[in-house]
Order: structure tokens, then C-alpha cells, then sequence
């Protein structure tokens, strides 16, 4: 059976709308404030639609029914119904490539920004260790894009990775990495180079002045792991995406980490995503730094 990827997102994105307006949930909303001494509200807040979102962590795909600017349509369509302001996106590719390939997926993420202005920035998504990866970088950078994906093609830790590092520090634009701290052998096996906190951190240390996001805290693995593992890299931040459902794994990383240091991300799982961040026991001041402001900082420090 062929997935309906819009079809999806129609009816999923209706579920969250329709779950809001519902008499039950509305009737906690209005029961349930912050109180000056910061307690934590109950229930779904009422305005959370007209609450400012960042997607720090999304995705275009390839689509020949879509055209060269991919399902950029599909994804601003989810966006809307769900509240989301600006979404922040890459193509990786899960494996080496040639240069050619890489600087392809990055077209494809240039022609979204184009289609839709103002909504979808783009990150440049990179191999490292190519001669071609500096330029393509600049190019990128060039074209208007907020900054670098890295996937698993090396741990982050390795030398290979410092000249993109270093440029982006030069530009103060973040670098999202793909991650997870994996545990199962046949996951290892197919990512043997995915880079955990601890990798994150060597990197850090080497660049204190590097802005990097640890991406997927619901990615797999052991996120306990991760978070405490991020504890002492000031520079790291956390992402929220991934499709794991945990209970109670924000409120962990807000009491490790502090919330100026998570920033909210779906990896494509736009519902699943917004209604982790609704449901996690917040302050508002809380839940608007991670739904937003933390990462409006970082795209604030570009130089140019």
C-alpha cells in the first residue's frame, strides 16, 4: 500500500486541533494558569496554536509529483495547522557520497527556501573530508542558509570534521548533528560512526565557541545517557525530536541541562513533536524558550 504522506499530516494535524477544542481538555485550559511563584499549569494551554514554534530539526524530501523544491508544499501545510513559525531543514544522506550527490539534496533545500520565504530555512548538509566541502559551505552559506547538518559519515570527535567547525564559527551559525547514544548491536552495526554526548563534548571542548545541537533526545538509545553526558558542554544544546515516547524526558533534560539549552525539534513527526512540548510539565517562561527562544538566539548570532 503507497503512504499518503499529505493524507497523513491532514488528518493527524486535524486530531491535535480537534483534541484542543475538545469540552474535557478546554475545561482544564481554563482551570489552569502559571501562578507567580512558577507553578506549573494543568491541561493543554488554550492559545497553543498562536504560541511561536521553531522547528529546529526538519526535513524536505524528494518528490517527483512535488518538483524540484521536493514536499516543501506538504511540510509549510503541516506547519500551519500546527502553529509553527519557521522550520529549520536539511536532506542528509545516511551514507558516503559523492560530492555531486551532496551538493544535489542541498539544491533541493535552496529551491524550498525559494518556494517559501521566510518559513523554511535551510541547513547545508555536509561530508566531511571532501575538497569540495569548504566551498560547498560557503556556497550554502551564500545562498542564505542558517547553517550545517552532519550525519554519521564520522564521529564528530574526528579531526576531518575541524575545518567546517571552524567556518562556522567564523559565520556564528549552528551545526546540527544526527545522534544517539545506541545500545542494540544491529543498530551499531549500521551506524558504526553515529556520534553520542560524549562526542559532542570532545568537540566542544576543542571549540568552545562552536553553537552545536545534539540532535533526537527521543531518537533511541539511552537518552538518560545522553543527557547526563551533556551536563559539563555549555555549548550543546538538545534537541526534542524523535519518535521515542517516554515519559517525563524533557522535564529530565530541563533538570540536567537547564531549558535555556533545549530547543524544540520533529525530525519530521511535526504532531508528535508539538504535542511533547504541550504535555511536558512546563512553566510558560519554559515552554517559550524551548518552543522558540532558544533557538531565535542562535540563529540571532550570524554574522552576516
Amino acid at each position: 500500500m503507497q503512504f499518503d504522506r499529505r493524507g497523513f499530516l491532514s488528518r493527524t494535524s486535524s486530531c491535535v486541533a480537534a483534541a484542543a477544542s475538545s469540552p474535557l481538555v478546554l475545561s482544564q485550559v481554563e482551570a489552569g494558569t502559571d501562578s507567580a511563584d512558577g507553578a506549573v499549569a494543568t491541561g493543554l494551554p488554550v492559545d497553543w496554536k498562536s504560541m511561536r514554534k521553531i522547528d529546529c530539526h526538519m526535513h524536505v524530501a524528494q518528490s517527483a509529483r512535488d518538483g524540484d523544491h521536493g514536499d516543501a508544499d506538504t511540510v509549510i501545510e503541516a506547519a500551519n495547522a500546527l502553529g509553527i513559525e519557521l522550520l529549520c531543514t536539511s536532506r542528509p544522506i545516511n551514507r558516503m557520497a559523492p560530492p555531486a550527490e551532496v551538493r544535489s539534496v542541498n539544491d533541493l533545500v535552496l529551491a524550498a527556501m525559494k518556494r517559501h520565504p521566510g518559513r523554511i530555512l535551510g541547513y547545508c548538509f555536509l561530508i566531511p573530508g571532501h575538497k569540495e566541502t569548504i566551498p560547498e559551505l560557503e556556497r550554502c552559506l551564500g545562498a542564505g542558509m542558517i547553517g550545517v547538518k552532519l550525519y554519521n559519515q564520522y564521529k564528530y570527535s574526528d579531526p576531518v570534521c575541524n575545518p567546517i567547525v571552524e567556518r562556522c564559527i567564523e559565520e556564528q551559525v549552528p551545526i546540527l548533528g544526527h545522534a544517539g547514544h545506541l545500545c542494540d548491536p544491529p543498530t551499531i552495526k549500521r551506524q558504526p560512526n553515529i556520534s553520542d554526548a560524549s562526542e559532542f563534548c570532545k568537540l566542544a571542548k576543542r571549540y568552545p565557541e562552536a553553537m552545536l545541537i545534539h540532535g533526537h533526545l527521543h531518537g533511541g538509545g539511552d537518552w538518560e545517557w545522553n543527557i547526563k553526558g551533556l551536563r559539563d558542554c555549555r555549548n550543546v544544546y538538545l534537541d526534542t525530536s524523535g519518535s521515542v515516547l517516554d515519559a517525563q524526558t524533557i522535564e529530565m533534560a530541563i533538570d540536567v541541562l537547564g531549558h535555556e539549552r533545549i530547543v524544540f525539534g520533529t525530525d519530521t513527526m511535526l504532531e508528535t513533536g508539538v504535542g511533547r512540548i504541550l504535555s511536558a510539565q512546563l512553566t510558560s517562561v519554559q515552554r517559550e524558550a524551548i518552543f522558540a527562544g532558544n533557538m531565535q538566539r542562535i540563529l540571532d548570532r550570524r554574522k552576516s
